[in-house]
């Protein structure tokens, strides 16, 4: 499987969760309550390693805080 990139749209109560491939083909999008494992599932349907990024609104913490506890590397930009 080709590495796949997964943007998440966090929101307060829930996200939109997109996953594209290289190419930036769209290969899926859902929309899922903000809890750990309902986010971890459907960022696992990207395969190994998928490339993440989050775009944050207030009380996105959490989440980039369960990430790295996950193993997750960390890049920052600004």
């Amino acid at each position: 499987m080709d590495r796949q990139y997964v943007g998440i749209d966090f929101h307060r109560r829930r996200s939109v969760i997109v996953r594209k491939n290289a190419a930036g083909d769209k290969l899926g999008s859902v929309r899922v309550r903000n809890e750990s494992l309902v986010i971890a599932a459907a960022v696992a349907d990207a395969g190994p390693e998928p490339e993440v990024v989050i775009e944050a609104t207030y009380g996105w913490y959490w989440i980039a805080e369960w990430f790295q506890e996950q193993g997750a590397n960390q890049r920052r930009s600004g």
